[in-house]
């Protein structure tokens, strides 16, 4: 695999151990990833439809939460096609020419992997649209009247793209790629299978009542399931025998402060706020994330899906608000407003 134009715009928590582990623990294949069956199914045909074929796979995009397999997805459909994997990601693509230089280089079947998809400049992502439909890539030589156009032929190949942000992807991109996909956060039975699997790996010490706590307070995230794994059998092996049973995985979930519906810390911070700050809101989003000293996008695409999702927290045009669920979490009561009093769109 090539890792070309890498952004440096990376979640600076991330270090380069904990990269390395999770690409470790990845799936190879269709066969070995756990959950999102209907994506499978899709994928399981278009690929091996394309290999009867003799082609290059169609183009794919897919949506989500952070954590929940975009990235292990494009690098299995590589796998399944015994492709070149090209890796680069939408803020790395500042300039047209950046992505025909990786456009250039690939070679006939090869898979093209461009994270935050969301985030390209205008300008790469007019040089994909006959990228992507014809296998070709325009090039203006000279500038006014005296300009003209050639066309270069590329080697068919696929796109696979990742967001976040669908709706910040516009309709002329979206509408090029054979299928777009949005991944859904696991189930815990499926989120148990991957932590056992994680700890065969790993070599953690893991009975079926431990992996199923983790499992449960993962926030139907795989990868926050393997951080959670990690973080257990550290725990266990510097304040317990270094066997993770239901009770030490428990010890050792509240030990890192995950809750028991797997808030961590920032979560729980942003309810806090929004209740004892606010009044439950609304409140806007920049409010809410300078309060919190969080980034807008990180409190926005990393912790404001699973609140909802778990109907913690409300967005409304006026602002995000806390929901009732969200004082009972956190042992607050709720503040009786006028407004309450007079029933609100969002009473129980």
């Amino acid at each position: 695999m090539r890792d070309e134009l890498l952004s440096a715009d990376r979640n600076p928590e991330v270090e380069a151990e904990d990269v390395e582990i999770e690409a470790g623990l990845r799936p190879r294949s269709l066969d070995d990833f756990v959950g999102q069956a209907e994506l499978k199914g899709h994928l399981r045909v278009m690929l091996e439809a394309a290999r009867r074929r003799g082609q290059a796979a169609d183009h794919f995009l897919f949506a989500g939460p952070p954590g929940l397999g975009k990235t292990t997805l494009a690098h299995i459909v590589a796998a399944e096609m015994a492709a070149e994997m090209h890796v680069t990601s939408g803020p790395a693509l500042e300039r047209a020419g950046d992505l025909a230089a990786i456009l250039t280089k690939l070679e006939p079947g090869d898979v093209l992997f461009i994270d935050e998809i969301h985030r390209l400049a205008r300008v790469v992502e007019e040089v994909l649209y006959p990228a992507m439909e014809d296998f070709a890539l325009d090039i203006v030589l000279g500038k006014g009247p005296a300009a003209r156009s050639i066309r270069l032929e590329l080697p068919p190949f696929t796109l696979v793209g990742a967001t976040t942000r669908t709706g910040l992807i516009t309709g002329p991109l979206r509408d090029r790629f054979g299928l777009t996909a949005r991944l859904e956060y696991y189930e815990p039975a499926d989120l148990q299978s991957i932590v056992t699997r994680a700890a065969g790996i790993l070599g953690v010490d893991l009975d079926d009542e431990g992996a199923a706590e983790i499992a449960r307070r993962s926030r139907g995230t795989p990868r926050i399931g393997n951080r959670l794994l990690r973080q257990v059998r550290d725990f266990a092996q510097v304040e317990r025998s270094g066997v993770v049973d239901g009770p030490v995985a428990r010890d050792g979930l509240v030990f890192f402060g995950v809750d028991d519906l797997g808030l961590d810390k920032p979560s729980r911070e942003i309810l806090s706020v929004l209740c004892r700050h606010f009044d439950g809101g609304p409140v806007g989003l920049k409010t809410l994330s300078i309060s919190v000293s969080e980034a807008e996008d990180t409190v926005e695409d990393v912790y404001e899906p699973y609140l909802i999702q778990q109907g913690l927290l409300h967005r409304t045009p006026k602002g995000r608000m806390a929901t009732a669920a969200a004082y009972d979490h956190l042992g607050i009561t709720r503040p009786v407003t006028p407004q309450r009093r007079a029933g609100s769109l969002f009473e129980d």
